[in-house]
C-alpha cells in the first residue's frame, strides 16, 4: 500500500511542485543599448565538457552550418536598423548561424527567427551574411558558449561570440 500512496501523491501534485527538467545547456539572454537601439540575444549555452570544439573531430566541424547555441536557435533582436559588421541589417528578430573555418567564418542572420537549432532554414531566408576572422588562442578558456559586449557607447558596440578560446567579434554601429 505505501507504494500506491506514493504514486498517487506524485500524480496529484500540481506541476509547480514536481521537479523541473533541467537542460544541459542553460538559457541565457544578453541585452545592450547602443544609443536608443536595443540589441537582445537569446540563446542556450552548450558546455565544452573537455571536448574538442572546432575542426576535424570537434563538436563543430569546419565548413558546415552551425547554430551557435543549443535547443532553440540563437536569436538576435534589433529595435532599430543597424550596421552589423559594416553591412545594413533592418530592425527585427533573426536567428544566428555560422559556418566555421580556421581562417574566416561566415556569420549568418536568418529571417527564420523562431526555429530549432537544426536544420538551418536555408539561404533563401538569409537577411545578411558576414565574413569574420576568428580570434583564436590567447583568450581565457570559456567553458560555456557566451555572447557578450566587451565595449559599447552611444553609437557603437562590439559583440563577441566566444566558446573555448575562439572569439568572433562583430562591430555594431548605428546607421
Amino acid at each position: 500500500m505505501p507504494r500506491r500512496a506514493a504514486l498517487a501523491a506524485v500524480i496529484l501534485l500540481p506541476p509547480a511542485v514536481l521537479p523541473a527538467q533541467v537542460r544541459m545547456s542553460q538559457r541565457a539572454t544578453v541585452t545592450q543599448l547602443v544609443g536608443a537601439t536595443q540589441v537582445t540575444i537569446v540563446y542556450n549555452r552548450p558546455n565544452a565538457r573537455g571536448r574538442t570544439l572546432f575542426g576535424k573531430g570537434g563538436v563543430v566541424p569546419w565548413g558546415k552550418v552551425w547554430c551557435p547555441g543549443a535547443d532553440e536557435a540563437t536569436t538576435i533582436a534589433l529595435s532599430r536598423d543597424m550596421m552589423v559588421g559594416g553591412q545594413p541589417l533592418a530592425a527585427g528578430k533573426y536567428s544566428m548561424w555560422a559556418i566555421p573555418d580556421p581562417e574566416e567564418w561566415t556569420l549568418i542572420f536568418s529571417r527564420a527567427a523562431d526555429v530549432f537549432h537544426i536544420p538551418y532554414p536555408g539561404e533563401a531566408q538569409d537577411a545578411l551574411r558576414l565574413k569574420v576572422k576568428p580570434q583564436a588562442g590567447g583568450a581565457p578558456f570559456m567553458e560555456s558558449l557566451a555572447f557578450y559586449f566587451p565595449a559599447a557607447d552611444r553609437d557603437r558596440a562590439l559583440l563577441n561570440l566566444q566558446w573555448g578560446e575562439t572569439i568572433l567579434q562583430v562591430p555594431l554601429n548605428l546607421k
